[in-house]
Parts: structure tokens; C-alpha cells; sequence
């Protein structure tokens, strides 16, 4: 089907367990990728956005307490699948992963290249010769030069490190990639370069992104549908040119008056308060202590509406959905 999405994830939960109780780090997301499409998750940092790409790829810590929900790749429920089998079929095979510290990624006593023709080698059964010319391939796409396939990972900078972790993640051409802040720790330049290396990828590889940040600017230019990540849940899901240009959630609106604008005589706001703790989160909408439009029925969780194909859970836009809950 050609409408089929290619992600579809539906009341996915993850919580872990600490002495002082269960942290409720991802609470009943939904989200939806279509084909060939940039996917931002943007939020404060601790908000869930990293917890949701793991617990998405299955790469869970021994202090899980509960995990659940439905996950579609591809058409595929990988949800039932054994551990061995999303291994083998779904990890680094339909979805793959670039961790936000690319030199917490890479072994510092194997050379690159090695450590890029490896997923080739596991999941597409080549030898480590035709691995290695695959390799070689990825760095062409991302911009390394071939001679750095026998260099270790300590001789590269950190944003030619962040592109090695990239071509690792694009070697078994998997059909999504998660993205968790991959320009963070690099300065603006290297940040401009690995952003282009991606729009790149995106139109040429044909591949789909779900980009992780909390950084506005960056994300504009990647974004082709936003969602807003507050507290485990998603808050909202907008098109990015709505988005960028008026926002729905109180929460969201926020975060846009944060970032100091090139034109016109506006000053950055902020947002006071602090997020709720995630060990006992409030009953109602988790945004309502923060909120200058909070009224009483803020004290009960609200729905996700859906405005016009646009997600948004709050309150306010009850009538404007007239009715029409997700």
C-alpha cells in the first residue's frame, strides 16, 4: 500500500524503576512516519525524547518496569517479535540509530572502517572485503575521505566522528533513521556541515528521519512534520511550516518565543517553572503549573484533538476539533 506508514507507533509506554518509585520516562506516545520524511522530536532536556527512540529500537536498561504498546515498521509489528529475531530482522535492518556522543558509539581500538563494515558483515552477510567497499560507499555519501576507513576513532574530530557514526547507521540502507542530537557537542560550522550531509541523504537515499533535539534553529532546517515532546508525552504534532509559523500548544508557543529572532524587536521569553518530576507527574495536563492560560479543566488529562490534521493536546482547542479526539 502506498499510504501504508512506514512508522507507526501507538500507546507506547516506558517507565524505570529507581529506589524512589517508577520514572514514567515515555506515557502513551502515538506518533506516524510517513516515506521519505523528517520527523523533529523537539523538547526540554528529560522530557522523554531519548527514552522513546530506545524504547522504539528496543534498547532497554535491566531497570524497565514497564513496557508496552504497539510498534509498526514497515508494516511489520515488531512489538511480537522475540529479542533475537528484532535483532536480526528489525535493529539496523529497517531502523538504525545515531547516538547523541558519537565517541560513545565508536570502539577506540578498532579502526572506523572496520567498525562501519561490521553491521554489513552481521545483517547483510557480506564478506569483509565487499563490507569495507561498503563502507567506503557510505563515507563517499556522508563526505569522509577513504583513507580514514583505517584510522581510530580518536584521530578524528568530533564532527567527522558524528559523520562515521551516520554512514554506520546508513550501511544496511535501513529505511528510518533516529537521529538523537546529532550536532550537539560540534561547533556551528560542523553543525551546518552534518545538516546538509542529511538533507542530502534525505532527498538522495531516500531515507526517513526521526531528528531528536531541543535545538529550534537546527531542526527548521531538516523538519518536514515537528513533534513536541513534554514531560513523556507528546503534546503536539504540527506540519513544520504550521509549526515554525504559529504553533498550537501554550507548551509549544513557548518554546518559539525562546529563540532570539534575526528581525523584528521582540525579546526571547522563557518559560517559568520547572517540568514536573516524572517519578509522580500530575493527574492532569502536565503543562498546567507553567501554563498562563491554565482554567479547571486543566486538572484533568486532556485528549489529543485533531485541528485540521494537526495534533494537539490541550484544552483550549476542544471546540475548534468539534469533538474529534485521536
Amino acid at each position: 500500500m502506498t499510504n501504508q506508514p512506514l512508522l507507526q507507533v501507538e500507546d507506547l509506554v516506558l517507565y524505570f524503576r529507581t529506589g524512589k518509585g517508577d520514572v514514567q520516562a515515555v506515557d502513551h506516545v502515538n506518533l506516524t512516519l510517513a516515506p521519505n520524511k523528517a520527523m523533529v522530536i523537539l523538547g526540554e532536556s528529560g522530557c522523554g525524547k531519548s527514552s522513546m527512540a530506545k524504547a522504539i529500537l528496543r534498547l532497554l536498561p535491566r531497570n524497565v518496569s514497564a513496557y508496552s504498546g504497539k510498534v509498526v515498521i514497515d508494516g511489520q509489528d515488531v512489538m511480537s517479535l522475540d529479542d533475537e529475531t528484532f535483532r536480526q530482522q528489525v535493529r539496523w535492518v529497517k531502523i538504525s540509530m545515531v547516538p547523541q556522543a558519537a565517541m560513545n558509539a565508536l570502539n577506540p581500538v578498532l579502526r572506523v572502517g572496520d567498525q562501519v563494515a561490521e553491521p554489513a558483515m552481521i545483517h547483510m552477510g557480506m564478506s569483509r572485503t565487499e563490507a569495507l567497499d561498503k563502507a567506503r560507499e557510505m563515507f563517499r555519501w556522508v563526505g569522509v575521505p577513504d583513507d580514514f576507513l583505517v584510522r581510530y576513532p580518536f584521530e578524528l574530530s568530533g564532527g567527522m566522528r558524528q559523520r562515521v557514526a551516520i554512514a554506520m547507521a546508513l550501511v544496511t540502507n535501513p529505511k528510518i533513521i533516529i537521529l538523537d542530537e546529532p550536532t550537539s557537542a560540534l561547533d556551528l560550522l560542523t553543525q551546518a556541515n552534518i545538516m546538509n550531509v542529511l538533507k542530502r541523504i534525505k532527498w538522495e537515499h531516500g531515507a526517513s528521519y526521526i531528528l531528536i533535539t531541543h535545538d529550534i534553529a537546527t531542526s527548521s532546517e531538516l523538519a518536514d512534520i515537528v513533534a513536541v515532546m513534554y514531560a513523556g508525552q507528546i503534546v503536539e504534532v504540527n506540519d513544520a511550516e504550521s509549526f515554525f509559523a504559529k504553533p498550537l500548544h501554550p507548551y509549544s508557543q513557548k518554546l518559539m518565543d525562546s529563540v532570539p529572532r534575526l528581525r523584528g524587536d521582540k525579546e526571547p521569553d522563557f518559560i517559568s517553572g520547572r517540568p514536573p518530576s516524572l517519578l509522580n507527574p500530575p493527574t492532569g495536563c502536565r503543562f498546567a503549573d507553567r501554563c498562563s492560560f491554565r482554567f479547571d479543566q486543566c486538572d484533568i488529562e486532556p485528549p489529543a484533538y485533531n485541528v485540521g490534521g494537526r495534533v494537539v493536546k490541550c484544552w483550549l482547542y476542544e471546540h475548534q476539533a468539534a469533538g474529534e479526539v485521536l
